[in-house]
Parts: C-alpha cells; structure tokens; sequence
C-alpha cells in the first residue's frame, strides 16, 4: 500500500507550474486557428489535413537558435508530407500491404528514440499520422498529392510562424540562470582581488570575503540547477541545451571551490604573489562576466576576449614556483575556464566535430546509435518491438471493421507505452482520466458552438491551453487535446454529435489503454524500481572500457573490433542512463534531485568523452602525436579513473603528461564527473 499511495502521488495531480508555456500555446493556437478560419471560408476539407500538420509542427519545435531547430522542422515535415501523401495508396493496396507497411513505419518510429528526446517527441508525432493517414483507402493518386501538399502546406507555414514571426524561447531562463552564477563568480574574483591588492587588509575584512561572497555563489548555482531540472523536465533527459548546461554548472561548482582556497592560499601571502595573483583576478573577472554575456545571448561574439583571458592566465600562472599551492589552484582555474570555453566554440556544438567546426560523418551520426542499439539489451529496441506487437491487434481490427473513431484504439497505444511497465502505468491512468474529463469539456462547447464558425472560434482557446499545459501535466494536455480533436473531428464529419464523438473516443482510449497495460505486462516486463546510481556507474564503467581500448589501440595494444564492440556497449549505456533519468524525471521520486544532477552531467560529459574518442580513432595524426609510453600512462589513467568512479569512488590521481588537446579534454571531462559524483550522499 505505500508502494501504491506513492505511485499514485506522482501522477497527473503532480504539476510543475513552471513548465506552464504560456507563448508556445498561443503559438501554437494561432497555427491552427488561421487554417481552420480559412476551411471555414473555402469549405476544402484537406485543409484539415494542413491545421493538423500545423498543430504536430509546433508540438515538435524544440526552441534555441534557429541553426539548431531547423534541422529538426525541415525532418518533420519531410516525414509529414511522406505519410500523408503515402498513407491511403499504399491502405487502397489491402490488408495484407497496409498491415505490414504500417507496423514496419510504427516501428521505426519508435525506434527514433535512439537519437535523443527531440527525435523521440517526433517519433511518436509521426507514428500518429501514420495511423491516421492508413486509416482509409485512397487509391486516387491525384488525391494524395493534394493532401501530400495541404500538409506541406500547414507544415510550412508553423515554420514561418515559429521561425519568423513568433520565435520562443524556452531554455532563456536555464540560460540566464547559469549566467548569474557566472556573474556572481566573478564578484567574488573581484572581491578577493580588492583584498589582494589592499596592504595590510585585516582578518575581519578576509572573514567578511569567505562568509559572503561564496554563499552568494552557491545561491545561484542552486537556482540555476533548478532552471535546469526545469529545462530537462520540459524538453527530456537527454537534451543537449540542458547537457550543456549541467556541464558549465559543475565547472562553475569547482571554481567556486578554487576560488574559496585560493581566499584562504591569499592570506598573508608576500607582495610578489599578491601582485600575480592581483593580475590573475583581474583578468579573471571579466573573463567570467565575458562567459556569462556569452551564454545569455548564446552567441561566439565573446569567445576572442575569453581565449585571450584564458591564455593570459594560464601564462601568469606558469610564472608561480611550481610548490607554491596559489600556482596548483590557478591551474585548476584555467582547467576550468577552458571546459566554459570549449563548449561555446563550434567544435563542440556537435559531440565529435572537428576543431573548425566541421560536423562528424552525417552517415556515421546515422548509423552508430543504430548499432549500438539493434541489441537486445537496449531498452529503446525493446521498447519498439513491443509497441509493434501490442499494435498489430489494434491496426488489424481497424483495417477489418471501420469507423471514422476506431483509429483512437491505435493513437493511445501510441502515445501511452513507455519502455518500462510503471511509466506506462501511469500514463494510461493520466490519458484515460484526461479523456473523460475531456469528453465533457468538448460536450459542452458542442452545446454552446452550435455553429461551424463558432467550433473554429472555439478552437483558438483549446489549442493555446492544450500546448501551454503539455508540459504542465499529461493529465491536462490529455483533458484539453481531447475536446480539441473531437471538434476537429465534428468540422470534417459535420453530422456527429459532439456527445458521440466524446464517448467513443473514451470507450476506445480505455480498451486502448488497457491493451497497453497489458503488452507491458505481457511481452518483456520490467517492474524493478530504477537504480539511476547503478546506471550512473555502469555508463561510466562502459566508456572508461571503450577510452582505454581507444587509448590501447594508440599504443598498439588492442585490436579495432574490441574497440568497436565497446564502443556499441558505450553507445548502450547512455542511452540506458538517459532512459533512466526520464523515469526518473516522470516519477518525481523524493531524494532524486540530487542524483539527478549528477546524473544530467554525467550523460552530457560522457556523449563528448565519446564524441572525442571517436574523433581520436579518425584522426590519422594521433598515433604519432604522443609517444607510446605516453598513451599507455593516459589509458591507465582513464581505466583507473573510471573504475574508482563507478566503484563509488571519487578521487582521482593526477593526469598523465604529456597530452594532446583531444585526450586532455577527456579528463577534463573525467574530473568533471568525479567532483558531482563526490557530492552524492551515501
């Protein structure tokens, strides 16, 4: 009973009001309200096929800069037009092509998974329509080229509207977050410089500095991780905005704690050291004001003034005798700034990418993640194959007895099965209670819109709400979608009755939900509570395997298929963590904020561990750029750092020299993850 009162906590009642999107409803709205307005005026029913496409668009853009989101629209809409256009063609071609072809499509859908949340949320948008679109022949190919162009149509027209004319910006809060902890760095690197440069400065002065200045520090570091929860809830567990941000937050962590011993390292220090220490601060500060400029704007226009800082420092740094421990935490520093740096260049917009920027092989982007989890062991590949067996039943029974509502059985398996039994779980309980609640909303617009134009009018409000709340609560986007789609329905059937339309789209989202439950229970469950630790330290250990292989293959000491088998097992790892931290992001478990933190760092420096690993095995140069002495010392560094940490472990010796750029990024990146993990409770 308290496993049950706890799941039960955690579902729709369960809301995040900061998730409310208030800008990307009314977006969204106007999408569709313009489309419908127009059916109104013109009466041509493919125009329903365009607001559809329009409203899946919106659904799908994932904010940021315009480089980024593009990719991402161009995709749904090329898959939008494929299936409209393709969809009755291919239903006209019977049972026996349709069945197959469309269980083929839902599949790969969902499979999609393996690219990331962005690819995912656009899986399941694209695994809908090809319900819809073969859920009636249409064997007149001029047909389908119309509606073929009616959603290339709507699609185009979310782009102008979500691109040019009405931009949102969602992870602005994450990033101004992460820029006022930058900036309260470097109030107290100006704070300290002030007592550096200052003779005879007195210990209440210093005790003052240490007592302030890094409880403000840590207030806003504290704020900016919730930002990123936030973020993460909003857009999923795999997001790179969000991976990004978790990475410049602990690097701003463990400079905090540079800063605080070079405080204590600074006292009664001689005029020389205070005098370098005084130019170290001093470029210091507006380097870190430099970054947080350069985060908020998420532009390169700073990255001149903050390579130069970085090379300023570190040459004043070198100028301190080697035992001096100011020299040892100035190194750190600059450690530090270079992980800020990096991530904020173009080399490392994408995991992988060259130093000019220069993306990794699009084929390889393509076809690693299909590898790495045409596995068994990959939940994202059995996770696909189960929702393939729970639909063939429901597609079977749509193909063979056909009404215009029937298709409600397929979308909610659709939409509800999740990889794992208690997510599922709750979800169906969420679709099921928002669609009855649902129904009755859209009844009583049906009673009170009783004419066409009315319904259209009607529509605005519904979709505003329904994108507004998606991230609110499933619960309500079910509650507000449901009377949304029943009276777009009623526009193309105009003879339903709204009352009709709401209970069969009940009755057939309860058979469907049940149907989910049960495939999940049925076909390869999994009803352990998830361990986001274990994944944490089972990711770790699976790259540390994979960079030591790398490192090994260097030095001559290993063959390239082990390195490309754990490579695969790498690729599965991550993908398992990332699964977990959605689960654990759904469930809301108390205590998990903590490791959840960890865990969205871990994930984000791991992806570029990797992305730099296989960049290193690419690159012609490596095998010579150090001498084999030397990649033998890094790859046992990097084996025996991973194993400490995925052991529970948190110390870690220091790097191996000497080292190139590429391989020092990776323990970087190493430490990194060491000082979050160290932060976990036992």
């Amino acid at each position: 009973m308290p496993a049950l009162s706890q799941r039960l906590s955690a579902l729709s009642a369960s809301l995040n009001l900061r998730a409310l999107s208030v800008a990307e409803g009314l977006r969204a709205a106007l999408s569709v309200a313009v489309i419908i307005a127009l059916n109104e005026y013109f009466h041509w029913p493919p125009l329903i096929w365009s607001a559809l496409s329009a409203f899946n668009v919106c659904m799908c853009d994932p904010g940021g800069q315009v480089r980024r989101r593009m990719p991402v629209l161009l995709t749904i809409t090329l898959l939008t037009v494929l299936i409209v256009g393709l969809g009755g063609p291919v239903r006209a071609g019977g049972i026996a092509l349709a069945l197959p072809a469309g269980l083929l499509a839902i599949f790969l859908c969902s499979f999609a998974r393996i690219y990331g949340s962005t690819a995912q949320l656009s899986g399941v948008i694209a695994g809908v329509l090809v319900v819809l679109a073969i859920d009636r022949p249409d064997p007149d190919l001029g047909h389908a080229l119309v509606l073929a162009g009616a959603a290339l149509g709507g699609c185009l027209w979310a782009i102008v509207l979500t691109v040019v004319i009405w931009q949102v910006r969602p992870t602005r809060p994450a990033r101004r977050a992460i820029a006022n902890a930058y900036r309260a760095l470097a109030a107290m690197a100006g704070s300290l410089r002030a007592l550096v440069r200052t003779e005879g400065t007195d210990e209440a002065a210093w005790d003052h500095h240490a007592g302030m200045q890094p409880s403000a520090v840590r207030t806003a570091i504290e704020a900016a991780r919730d930002a990123i929860t936030d973020l993460q809830r909003h857009h999923g567990g795999a997001n790179e905005e969000a991976g990004h941000g978790a990475i410049r937050l602990e690097a701003a962590d463990q400079m905090l704690g540079a800063l605080v011993a070079a405080g204590v390292a600074l006292r009664g220090a001689t005029p020389e050291r205070r005098a370098l220490a005084e130019a170290i601060l001093g470029t210091l500060q507006p380097a870190l004001l430099a970054f947080a400029d350069a985060v908020v704007a998420d532009s390169t226009a700073e990255n001149r003034q903050i390579e130069q800082s970085i090379a300023a420092i570190a040459a004043s740094v070198a100028a301190l005798p080697e035992t001096d421990l100011t020299r040892s935490i100035g190194q750190r520093v600059v450690e530090l700034l270079r992980i800020t740096y990096t991530l904020a260049v173009p080399a490392n917009f994408v995991p992988g990418a060259g130093l000019d920027g220069t993306p990794p092989d699009l084929r390889e982007r393509l076809l690693q993640p299909v590898r790495a989890n045409l596995d068994w062991r990959s939940p994202a590949f059995r996770h696909a194959l189960r929702l393939t067996a729970t639909m063939l039943p429901a597609l079977a029974f749509t193909m063979l007895w056909f009404t215009p509502y029937d298709h409600w059985l397929s979308i909610t398996i659709m939409m509800t099965m999740q990889p794992y039994f208690g997510l599922t779980y709750t979800r169906v309980f969420q679709r099921i209670i928002g669609t009855l609640a649902g129904g009755l909303v859209a009844a009583l617009v049906g009673v009170i819109c009783t004419t066409p134009m009315a319904i259209a009018i009607a529509m605005f409000p519904l979709a505003a709400i329904t994108l507004a709340a998606r991230e609110l609560s499933y619960g309500l986007f079910i509650t507000w979608l449901t009377p949304l789609i029943v009276l777009i329905v009623d526009i193309s059937l105009p003879d339903a009755s709204e009352w009709v339309v709401a209970g069969m789209r009940a009755l057939f989202t309860v058979v469907g939900g049940a149907m989910t439950v049960a495939g999940c229970f049925l076909l390869w469950p999994n009803f352990e509570p998830e361990r986001l630790r274990q994944q944490l330290r089972d990711a770790i250990a699976a790259h540390g395997r994979y960079g030591a292989a790398v490192l090994s293959d260097l030095a001559g000491d290993a063959s390239v298929t082990r390195v490309d088998h754990l490579r695969r097992e790498a690729g599965i790892a991550s993908n398992d963590l990332e699964a977990s931290i959605s689960r654990t992001l759904a469930e809301r478990a108390p205590g998990s904020r903590e490791a959840l933190q960890a865990a969205f760092l871990v994930v984000a420096a791991l992806r570029r561990c990797a992305g730099r690993l296989t960049a290193i095995t690419l690159d012609p140069t490596m095998p010579t750029a150090l001498p084999q002495p030397a990649w033998r010392a890094w790859r046992d560094w990097i084996a025996r750092s991973t194993a400490s940490l995925a052991a529970g472990g948190a110390r870690l010796d220091p790097r191996p020299q000497p080292a190139v750029e590429a391989v020092a990024r990776i323990g970087r990146q190493v430490e990194l993850i060491a000082g979050a993990l160290e932060r976990l409770p036992g």
